[in-house]
């Protein structure tokens, strides 16, 4: 998950918030691209490099759940993954 995670966000520019709200439906591996809600709700496609592809598609084909969320939690699968634990997990990836 921390691969996907880094590698869309590198290949992407997207901001955390942005990442936060994402949802399955929004990616199109077939144009490698995702619809992201940024500020104030404004929608924009942003595209996505071979290796963020890769990554996303390895991410969630290992998840064996269905929920509707993009990132979520590895405890509790049915919740959407925070801010906060995506900084978390972006800080130790730096380190």
């Amino acid at each position: 998950m921390e691969n996907a995670l880094f590698e869309f966000m590198y290949s992407t520019g997207c901001r955390i918030g942005e990442v936060v709200k994402l949802n399955r439906n929004d990616i199109s591996f077939l144009m490698n691209s995702v619809i992201v809600h940024g500020k104030g709700d404004k929608e924009r496609e942003v595209y996505c490099n071979t290796h963020g592809s890769i990554w996303l598609k390895r991410y969630l084909d290992e998840r064996d759940d269905e929920d509707f969320c993009l990132f979520i939690t590895k405890r509790r699968t049915n919740r959407r993954m925070s801010i906060d634990n995506l900084r978390y997990i972006i800080k130790r990836i730096s380190n």
